[in-house]
């Protein structure tokens, strides 16, 4: 009867042991305080909906993995790059993501039994909240173990 609280300490566990990642949340995305700036790099956990099957329940979840953009002091090079990092973060972001992917695919995290469904997309965001932020919403299902009893 603990399929939510293991599924998150997997996540979490995970996030925590990537040297990318300096801070795991979960949740709505709302009750982050995205205006700190220590908090960054920081992967946001969303599980959105959960379907219960005989003895699997599959979740659908929402990885949100984001950082900081810096400006930078000089002009953009050419029109293809920007005055800034938003690619680099981009870039390391997607990464972050993959890795998790990876291990939910045939790692360490399916090996907890915790099993991909299907693939995973991956959708980009910048947004210009109190801080410049830009990063990957990845959304997938997950299957799991039922561990409730019919008695």
């Amino acid at each position: 009867m603990n399929g939510y609280y293991s599924l998150l300490n997997e996540l979490r566990t995970h996030f925590n042991a990537d040297p990318l990642v300096n801070t795991v949340s979960q949740g709505s995305i709302f009750n982050v305080d995205l205006g700190k700036q220590t908090i960054f790099p920081l992967v946001h956990v969303m599980v959105n909906q959960v379907t219960f099957n005989d003895n699997v329940m599959t979740a659908n979840v929402t990885l949100m993995a984001m950082d900081n953009v810096s400006q930078r002091k000089e002009e953009a090079p050419n029109s293809f790059e920007t005055a800034d990092n938003e690619i680099d973060v981009l870039n390391t972001q997607l990464a972050i993501l993959n890795r998790a992917f990876e291990m939910l695919k045939h790692g360490n995290i399916w090996d907890n039994l915790y099993h991909l469904n299907g693939a995973p997309t991956c959708e980009p965001f910048i947004e210009r909240f109190e801080n410049y932020l830009a990063g990957w919403a990845m959304t997938f299902d997950v299957d799991f173990p039922n561990d409730m009893t019919r008695c």
